[in-house]
């Protein structure tokens, strides 16, 4: 191990004068560290390559189930202990802070979990900044701590012998860890504060921890706080090719004019059309229109079954491009501006691009009061779900690369199926994988052809549903 600092030799012997009793403090505290687990789940699926930093008696580590499994500790005692519980599993001694510490590792990750080790660093900047080497454009860093506010309260457990004595730590607030990251180049994806209750109290704190801490309001005074985020320095993989998927449903007049103003902002654009069982000759007009530009990589499909998501979905599956657009047919969205969306992937910007009708003035006629109201007031409701700004859900424009609408498609089984639209399948798979979210405003105009197809009561109703449905399966863990 590396020459450690006066402090951090001061951690060290604290570590191994505690590694017995670790076990024992873990049990009196296990209603915490079970609703910490659960909250790490949801954010680490099992199945994946992790490496826990700061790992301890590697308990935390197993609860996530990892094909492949790293911890570290600078802790002999404690990795000892580690190695004994979880023999599939690999520990290691040595020094967050150290890079001879990562250079024998087998990377790299799909998870890098850092759970309250930041308030033991000399150096959190320095740190963060090992482990880029680590990570791929997937990776995501996950940093769990206590709330610099909880302070004072977990100073008297210790002194009431509630909680395992402590040497001085640092006590960063939120805003300090994203801070931190960025100076380090991770650029924060989402936050989010959970448990108000680290006690049972005959069952109750699981309800106010699942039910209440989430709340706005209350959970800023939670005591868990959770940023996921990914490494600015892998960025890049290469991306050189777009299918835009564009799906119709009596849309004749709309076809042609979708490829005339569709601008070669691309080298590289394939245009699936998917037509939905149409009464007015749209399948027919995109055969026309295929043939008519026959420099254009055009394919036509028809959908296998009914409404928006299956369409996209099937168009996706058969889908070459390296990133995945979807252009709705009555092209409210001007086609124009698919421009703007590659370039917001293309650099990294976002890894899930989000058209938002709400943040220029509408075209007159483009959207009826009460769905520009219904929309706003659902924009809010998501954005908090979610932990990611979003000021229109309900845009037809979503943009993210083909690896990982895989990777959603994989993981589907979470959520089910349950969204005939497509867009929450989307949203709450790419808030799923921890993609960073970014909304781009577009001009919304009016319909030039066709009438629309959305019914605000039947599908205000089924926004209603969204909520509930992703505040249990996003929110409420």
């Amino acid at each position: 191990m590396t020459t450690m600092t006066s402090r951090k030799l001061a951690l060290h012997q604290h570590a191994k004068d505690f590694a017995a009793a670790r076990p024992m403090w873990r049990e009196r505290n296990r209603v915490f560290h079970r609703e910490d687990e659960a909250y790490l789940r949801f954010l680490i699926p099992a199945g994946k390559r992790i490496l826990e930093i700061g790992c301890g008696t590697g308990d935390t580590l197993a609860a996530l189930a990892p094909t492949f499994g790293v911890g570290i500790d600078f802790c002999e005692p404690l990795i000892a202990k580690a190695k004994a519980s979880h023999p599939g599993l690999s520990f290691i001694v040595g020094d967050a802070e150290s890079a001879e510490t990562y250079q024998a590792l087998e990377g790299p990750f799909d998870y890098i979990l850092v759970a309250d080790t930041v308030g033991s660093l000399d150096d959190c900047q320095a740190f963060f900044e090992l482990l880029h080497p680590l990570c791929t454009r997937e990776t995501r860093l996950v940093i769990g701590y206590f709330s610099h506010l909880w302070f004072p309260v977990l100073k008297f457990a210790e002194w009431i012998g509630r909680r395992m004595p402590h040497p001085p730590q640092n006590v960063l607030a939120p805003a300090d860890i994203w801070g931190l990251a960025r100076l380090a180049n991770f650029d924060p994806v989402k936050s989010e504060q959970r448990i108000l209750m680290p006690f049972s109290l005959f069952g109750v704190g699981r309800f106010i921890n699942r039910f209440i801490s989430v709340l706005p309001g209350l959970r800023a005074l939670a005591l868990r706080h959770y940023v996921v985020c990914r490494s600015l320095e892998k960025l890049n993989d290469g991306l050189a090719s777009v299918t835009v998927v564009i799906p119709a449903r009596n849309e004749r007049g709309n076809i042609e004019p979708a490829v005339q103003r569709l601008s070669q902002f691309c080298d590289d654009i394939e245009i699936i059309f998917i037509e939905g069982h149409s009464k007015d000759g749209t399948y027919e007009e995109m055969e026309r229109v295929q043939a008519a530009y026959p420099g254009k990589d055009i394919k036509i499909m028809r959908q296998p079954g009914k409404g928006k998501a299956d369409a996209v979905f099937a168009a996706y599956d058969v889908a070459r491009g390296d990133v995945l657009m979807i252009l709705d047919a009555d092209l409210t969205m001007p086609p124009e501006q698919l421009g703007k969306f590659w370039d917001a992937i293309k650099s990294g910007k976002g890894e899930f691009i989000n058209g938002s009708r709400l943040v220029y003035p509408l075209e007159d006629e483009a959207m009826r009061f009460l769905n520009l109201i219904a929309n706003k007031l659902f924009s809010y409701m998501f954005s908090w779900l979610l932990n990611q700004r979003y000021t229109d859900t309900l845009c037809g424009t979503k943009v993210m690369r083909r690896a990982d609408y895989y990777r959603l498609r994989d993981g589907k089984a979470y959520f089910g199926d349950f969204d005939p639209f497509g867009d929450f399948d989307l949203i709450f798979g790419a808030s799923k994988l921890n993609l960073k979210s970014v909304d781009l405003p577009i001009r919304y105009a009016a319909r030039a052809y066709g009438e629309t197809q959305i019914s605000r009561f039947s599908h205000g109703v089924l926004l209603l549903k969204m909520v509930v449905f992703a505040f249990f399966k996003i929110k409420a863990i």
